[in-house]
């Protein structure tokens, strides 16, 4: 085993001992079983679980990131007084971080519905809001990384933390929707393309709820991408969006550690 699947290994064993990791997997759990008891079939619940997922994952992801590397920080230090590369090292943190939340999140959402909807669990809708919610979780474990990489004092890294997922989820659209009414006499579907695509957030409401019909959650900026791209390459253009999103941040944040005086 090599070093960087090493820490991996220990950095995943950590965070899954953690108290909010379980509380994160209970609580898409007991949400999921919930929607599902009171919607009535797992097709019905399905824009339900997208919503909460747009906003619990980012928030979540973003502040037990920061949270667990401030506080690893004093080991991150150890590790790089041995023969350790720090690129093995970041890496072998960000895979330690973000797989034991994304699978806390299959989870807690995927066991429910499998449990309540059996061949209906697998479909295309439930796949892509599974799917959908394991890149949102890469993209801000990764977003994560840049915070706490860039803010040396742990409060004002936090509050950066809630600001940015405050901003991405509530913030972003409420701008968006502004603009699009400041400027209703131009043409504004390429422009309102380029603000989705700038968004995580928007890019994943649009891949979950891709083959749904929820038009009224995929807000101004989705609908327009569905009716440019259509069905298999709008969702093709989301992922490889949601890709870059990963590893734009990914790789921010590495070279940020790599440069770090620890």
């Amino acid at each position: 085993m090599n070093t960087g699947m090493k820490v991996a290994r220990y950095q995943a064993r950590n965070v899954l001992r953690a108290r909010a990791l379980i509380g994160y997997a209970l609580f898409f759990l007991v949400a999921t079983v919930g929607l599902v008891r009171m919607g009535g079939g797992v097709e019905r619940v399905l824009p339900s679980l997208a919503s909460l997922m747009l906003f619990s994952v980012p928030l979540v992801c973003l502040a037990f990131t920061t949270v667990s590397l401030y506080d690893a920080r004093a080991f991150n230090e150890l590790l790089l007084s041995q023969p350790v590369s720090r690129r093995v090292l970041f890496r072998g943190l960000y895979a330690g971080l973000t797989l034991p939340l994304a699978a806390a999140f299959v989870l807690g959402v995927g066991g429910p519905l499998l449990l309540a909807g059996g061949a209906a669990a697998v479909s295309g809708p439930s796949l892509l809001i599974l799917g959908s919610g394991v890149l949102l979780t890469a993209v801000f474990v990764a977003l994560g990384f840049v915070v706490a990489f860039s803010i040396q004092d742990a409060a004002r890294g936090l509050a950066a933390a809630l600001v940015l997922w405050l901003g991405l989820t509530v913030v972003y659209d409420g701008l968006v929707l502004l603009a699009s009414h400041t400027f209703a006499a131009y043409p504004l579907e390429r422009p309102m393309l380029l603000a989705m695509v700038l968004n995580p957030v928007d890019l994943a409401r649009l891949l979950s709820l891709m083959a749904l019909d929820a038009s009224m959650l995929l807000g101004y900026t989705g609908a327009v991408f569905r009716d440019f791209f259509g069905g298999v390459w709008g969702v093709l253009a989301t992922t490889v969006a949601l890709g870059a999103w990963v590893a734009v941040p990914y790789a921010l944040a590495r070279r940020r550690f790599s440069r770090m005086d620890f």
